[in-house]
């Protein structure tokens, strides 16, 4: 690990990816991490409340996008917040992801196309506080319709609803952000083991890495 080391680091990616895996190692491999996890332990109050009612509808139905990225960035925040001094925070999910989540929300709650959705988010992400971080993404593939299929038939049980709809458009605006330069290394995970992607995460936090500053689009 580097002698100076930003205040941040993240893992990223789409569902069943293997981010808990990796996280989990990193933890281990490195002292000067702090495990962080992930907004909701951290602000769970809000999410513990519209996860009461009907919460896929209130996702992907009667939340308005100001709303639900609101609460992502406000949890964002708390977790940011509770990093100890001289540490690294280590974060599932970090910045450029979440507004990934909420821009495919976005995408397909309000029928956008995916240029138009990341913009829209962007721009209510911009009123809010952000911490340089050093974002890793970590991809199933590099083609989003074969990186759904992927992490779909690593569920063990079928996406119903809209999910699917979202889970894909999340595949490709997570791909765009990357192709736009919102992650400091992109990792592709396709036909390699756990210990295989490890190695090459922890070569890349060995080496200099742009720190990702702001709300990445």
């Amino acid at each position: 690990m580097p002698t100076t080391w930003p205040g941040f680091v993240s893992l990223n990616g789409p569902d069943n990816v293997g981010k808990t895996t990796q996280l989990r190692l990193l933890a281990q491999q490195h002292s000067g991490f702090q495990p962080l996890g992930a907004i909701h332990d951290h602000d769970p109050e809000p999410w513990e409340r519209v996860a009461a009612g009907d919460y896929a509808a209130w996702w992907f139905e009667t939340s308005t996008t100001v709303e639900l990225t609101g609460m992502l960035l406000a949890g964002h925040a708390k977790r940011a917040a509770a990093r100890e001094a001289g540490r690294t925070g280590l974060l599932d999910r970090g910045l450029p992801m979440l507004l990934a989540v909420a821009a495919a929300t976005c995408a397909v709650k309000e029928e956008l196309p995916v240029q138009q959705a990341i913009d829209t988010v962007a721009g209510i992400a911009a009123a809010y506080p952000s911490w340089p971080e050093t974002a890793v993404l970590l991809v199933p593939a590099l083609d989003a319709e074969r990186s759904y299929t992927i992490t779909s038939a690593r569920e063990g049980r079928p996406w119903t609803g809209v999910y699917p709809a979202y889970q894909k458009t999340l595949h490709a605006v997570l791909l765009q952000q990357a192709e736009h330069g919102a992650y400091a290394a992109v990792v592709n995970c396709e036909d390699r083991s756990p210990d295989d992607v490890h190695a090459e995460i922890a070569a890349l936090l060995d080496n200099p890495l742009p720190l990702m500053d702001g709300n990445p689009r």
